[in-house]
Parts: structure tokens; sequence; C-alpha cells
């Protein structure tokens, strides 16, 4: 991570004290949860978002007396994010995350439930600390119900070999892309950029979130465990239908039944079975494709903003983070 954001001097020391005050709030009369918070905090996130949404406050004119309201709201935003990946990780039954145990696999789902649950209060907190008389809080809120919407749109298509790329892109729509959405956007409001910059950075962030969904989704298929930090294959395992297998399935659904009517039966050396038919019959290199035509829009409307070192960062960001090796 530090490797990382050594590209990034403007925003580094913005992002260290996000991270202090994210570790500030977590904090829990419960030594569990603080615990498990801590370690969380600590294990590697690169604060995507924040980092996008600081890029974007420089656009504007926002002055130091801005700063610590703006130091609060990327918070937020990835006290949000890590929310969601607390109860996406009890909903997978997921034992990894960045390549330690995730919380509800070292201290059950109970704790892992109430940690997430924690998160979001803090999240709502942050808020009415930062947008009282402002129409975000409200924005905010909808984007919430969105990432939920997201998920829970995932949860109905598990198991569906009927699923289509806009089942697949509604549910992407919600739970990655609106959070990169919301960051990009809420940068250029607060940071108090024209409303120009506000739009094109509300739709940066959707091709950026859209995209890295994918990316992400592909890894599944071509990436080992130690590179990835999870368990690898697991979407097939647990019935979430990504890009690379909805691309093969539209194709050669005849081929595919036999592993994927098996459902929870499924063994892990059928669900590798099923990735290399995957790989072998280019759904990987389709997914790939259509991710690279969401980096390009998104490199297509960076390249509308205005002239800037800020503007630099972001060409730069978006390239370290969506070109990636397969």
């Amino acid at each position: 991570m530090e490797k990382f954001w050594t590209y990034f001097p403007l925003i580094q020391q913005q992002l260290d004290e996000t991270r202090l005050l994210i570790i500030e709030k977590v904090n829990s009369r419960n030594k569990e949860i603080k615990q498990a918070l801590v370690e969380l905090t600590n294990s590697g996130g690169k604060l995507l978002r924040p980092a996008f949404f600081f890029i974007f406050t420089q656009m504007g004119n926002a002055d130091q007396q801005d700063r610590q309201q703006l130091i609060k709201i990327a918070a937020s935003l990835e006290i949000l994010h890590m929310a969601t990946l607390i109860h996406d990780d009890i909903i997978d039954d997921s034992p990894l995350r960045r390549g330690t145990q995730t919380i509800q696999s070292r201290y059950g789902k109970d704790i892992a439930v109430y940690t997430g649950d924690l998160l979001f209060t803090e999240f709502f907190d942050l808020l009415a600390d930062t947008m009282k008389n402002s129409k975000y809080l409200q924005v905010n809120a909808h984007s919430m119900k969105r990432l939920l919407l997201g998920e829970l749109d995932q949860m109905h298509t598990r198991y569906n070999q009927n699923i289509t790329i806009t089942d697949y892109l509604r549910s992407v729509n919600g739970k990655t892309a609106e959070l990169f959405s919301l960051s990009c956007l809420e940068g250029a409001h607060f940071g108090h950029a024209s409303k120009e910059i506000e739009q094109l950075a509300r739709r940066i962030g959707r091709h950026i979130g859209i995209a890295f969904q994918v990316y992400d989704d592909i890894l599944d298929y071509t990436a080992t465990t130690e590179t990835l930090q999870k368990p690898t294959i697991e979407d097939i395992a647990q019935g979430v239908y990504t890009l690379p297998l909805i691309f093969t399935l539209q194709e050669h659904p005849a081929l595919l039944a036999p592993y994927l009517n098996k459902k929870e039966q499924l063994t892990a050396e059928e669900a590798a079975e099923v990735a290399s038919i995957v790989q072998q019959l280019d759904g990987v290199e389709k997914a790939k494709e259509f991710a690279d035509l969401m980096t390009e829009k998104a490199r297509q409307d960076i390249a509308k903003l205005p002239k800037s070192t800020s503007r630099k960062q972001l060409q730069k960001l978006t390239e370290l983070l969506l070109v990636r090796k397969y």
C-alpha cells in the first residue's frame, strides 16, 4: 500500500489523516469488535474511494477551513465500504479478506453482524456532523439504499443459469459502482468545483466502478489465492455468476448445465473445471473487452476535465487501478 501511494504525494497526508480518524471512530467498548475493526482498518485497504474523493476536491476552490469536513466525509465513504465488506463476507461465508481471516470467520457471524451494524451507525454519525444543511445527506441515504439493493439483486440471481448481462450490471451498478460514483461526485461538490465537473465526476466514478468490479470478477478465474488474497473461484461455488461465466453461459448453456445444476453440491474440483471451460471458450477475454470499454469511457471523460495536476493524478490512479495483468 505504501508503494502504491508514493505515486500520489499530494493526497498522501489527507489519506493518513483519514485512516487515523477511522481508527478513532471504530473504537468500541466491546473488545472483540474493537480488535476486529482495527485489524480490518489496518489490513491493507488502499482507501481507494477516499483517494478519488480527495483528487476531485482539488478540482474546485476548497480552502484550509474545509479540511476537517473533507477528512470526515472521506472517512464516511471508507467506513460505509468497510461495512459492506463485512456483510458480504457473512453472506458469502468467506474465510479470507485482504489475505487475512475475515471477521465472521475469526469471531463468528454474531460479532461480524454487530460490527457491520456499528460501522453503519458511524457512517451516519459522520454524515450528521458534516452535512446537516446539505442535500447530500439525502444523496448518501439514496446511495446506501442502492448499495443494499445491488446486494439483494445479486442474491436474487444466485444459481440462476438464465442470468443476463443486464441483471449482472444492475447488481454491479449498486454494490460497487455506486460508491465510486458517490466518492467522485462528493469530492467535486465539497471541493466547490463547477456543476460540469460534478456531472463528469459522477459518470467517471460509475465507469471506473463497473470496470473495477469486472476486472475483479475476471481475477476470480485467472489469479491464484495468494495473488487474490482470498479463495479463487469462490463466486462459482456460491452461485454468484459474474460476467466471464455469463458470456460463456449465453453461448454454451448445455456444456455448463451438468456442473451448475449441482448448485451447492458443486465440488471444488468441478468449480475449477467450470473456470477452465470459461477461459477456454473466451468468457474471460470477452469480459476483459467489456471492462476495457468501461475504462476507455472513464478515460474519455477524464480528458474533458480542465488540465491540472489533479487531472494527471486521476489519470494515473485510473491506470494503476484498471490496467491489470492476467
